[in-house]
């Protein structure tokens, strides 16, 4: 085949221009240190890129953004957990600070300030938020676990679900010493024989988790699948009484039928006469208590997040919350952070998981029982100055009676306090375990988040290292790769000059 000029001029601009295109390609290269500029120059790498990336976004954002976030929500429900177990374990301190026998007027007053200010305290924890979350509240993180100031018009219809082992004895005292006022009062409640006598009465009660009820609704007990109801029913063996000094008055005491139930309302107790207790008991009772309730103390927890219950606080606009199905399981409002591919967590722990309902009911009891008895021997201490005062001087026999009275009742308030102080021991016992098991909880879904962002870290340098290695070249290839292509080009122009002088003369 006869080659021509034209065909040799045609190839050597062809190689020139290649050389100059590889050359420019490379410099592009040393320029971004990319292996391509576009997807056309190597699908494969291209397509790699792609999936690369895509991966190491998918890892930097649990990384980055959704691990942070559950270790800011772990923080502070460590945070919120700690400060409730130190308030539980002042509480007990009080309770062994309560058994100690005897106490003076400085120690009772001592205790009723603590528990006073553990009482304003003792659930505000439970309102604890992550930016603006509420830890504890299920799925309503915009709203507080406890009613944050005294609500009088809020709302409720609870169904509550206790059972045997809710039933407790309770001691009642009938009588309290009221202090003569005048000489003509002193004598008349010894010639009458009207000066107070302290008694005490000892039952098996159920206590509701809220006290001041409005109304009671319906009360059954289930046994071996059998439902019996025990409000409303009839015969009248079921008392309904608004406080218990309305108890005493109706039944000339504290005191029960055999076959009687008595409700009190302002206490939220329902009490059980021996008969239907051991029934309950011996049965091992499931028991539902349907109550109204309407008006609510500052600090007291939000039914919502504990029973079933309907807010009826607007009528138009009845607001139903269910706690518990109709096979009566928890249902459960799990607030879960993806913090890996094919991974959550859940961050939140429910209010019923770390707050006992009973822990307010118990801490008033406890502040009540010591308010009596400082109240009850403030009483023999005035009756005592009155034998000094001149005007009783005639009546000491007369007086010393009344301070019998006051003593006895000082005595049994003591003794109520010790029982309730010393019982209430064992019940904080139990609530700082319970509090404890969240405690850990937390502390174990923390270390499964750490060894989770452990995983992540290593995969976020192992991927971001694959991606490098498959986009970028290191640049001392690039150069020795430029250097090469350089002189390739600077060769082929010489080439192509020496070409270029040839003429058909040189072969004539």
């Amino acid at each position: 085949m006869r080659v021509t000029n034209n065909m040799i001029l045609n190839n050597t601009t062809k190689n020139i221009n290649w050389n100059k295109s590889n050359q420019s390609y490379l410099n592009n290269q040393m320029t971004t240190q990319k292996k391509i500029q576009r997807p056309s120059e190597n699908p494969v790498i291209a397509i790699r890129a792609l999936r690369l990336r895509s991966s190491l976004s998918q890892i930097n954002q649990y990384y980055e953004k959704n691990i942070p976030d559950v270790e800011a929500w772990f923080k502070e429900a460590d945070t919120a957990i700690h400060n409730m177990n130190k308030i539980f374990t002042d509480c007990k301190t009080q309770c062994v600070y309560g058994t100690n026998d005897p106490l003076n007027e400085d120690d009772r007053k001592s205790i009723l300030e603590s528990l006073t200010a553990l009482k304003k305290q003792l659930y505000s924890e439970g309102n604890a938020d992550n930016a603006g979350r509420t830890l504890f509240t299920g799925f309503r993180t915009n709203s507080k676990l406890t009613f944050m100031k005294d609500d009088p018009v809020e709302s409720y219809d609870i169904t509550q679900t206790l059972d045997y082992s809710d039933i407790s004895e309770f001691k009642y005292y009938d009588g309290s010493v009221k202090v003569p006022q005048t000489t003509q009062e002193m004598l008349d409640g010894v010639n009458n024989k009207t000066i107070s006598d302290t008694k005490e009465t000892v039952y098996d009660r159920i206590r509701l988790a809220y006290d001041d009820i409005t109304d009671l609704q319906s009360v059954n007990y289930t046994i071996n699948g059998t439902t019996t109801a025990l409000y409303p029913s009839a015969g009248g063996t079921f008392l309904v009484y608004d406080s218990e000094e309305d108890w005493a008055a109706a039944k000339g005491g504290k005191v029960l039928g055999d076959e009687e139930v008595a409700f009190i309302k302002n206490s939220g107790d329902l009490i059980l006469s021996s008969k239907i207790s051991n029934t309950l008991k011996d049965g091992r009772a499931s028991i539902q208590v349907d109550y109204e309730k309407t008006g609510f103390k500052e600090g007291e927890l939000r039914p919502e997040y504990y029973y079933n219950c309907t807010c009826k606080t607007d009528p138009d606009n009845l607001v139903e919350h269910k706690k518990y199905d109709a096979e009566g399981n928890k249902i459960y409002e799990d607030i879960n952070f993806n913090v890996a591919i094919n991974q959550s967590i859940t961050v939140n722990m429910q209010a019923d998981e770390l707050f006992d309902m009973n822990v307010y009911q118990d801490v008033v009891e406890l502040t009540n029982a010591v308010e009596k008895a400082i109240a009850a021997h403030d009483k023999v201490k005035e009756l005592e100055s009155m034998k000094n005062e001149a005007k009783y001087s005639n009546y000491q026999d007369e007086i010393q009676k009344w301070i019998d009275a006051a003593e006895k009742e000082a005595d049994y308030a003591d003794k109520n306090m010790h029982d309730l102080y010393s019982a209430g021991i064992g019940k904080f016992d139990r609530y700082l375990e319970k509090l404890n098991v969240a405690y850990a909880e937390v502390g174990a879904r923390g270390q499964q988040l750490t060894m989770t962002k452990n995983r992540l870290e290593n995969q976020q340098l192992t991927v971001e290292e694959l991606k490098s290695t498959n986009e970028n070249r290191d640049l001392s290839d690039i150069i020795i790769d430029y250097t090469a292509a350089y002189n390739a080009y600077q060769a082929s122009l010489m080439a192509a000059s020496k070409i270029e002088k040839e003429t058909l003369l040189n072969y004539i």
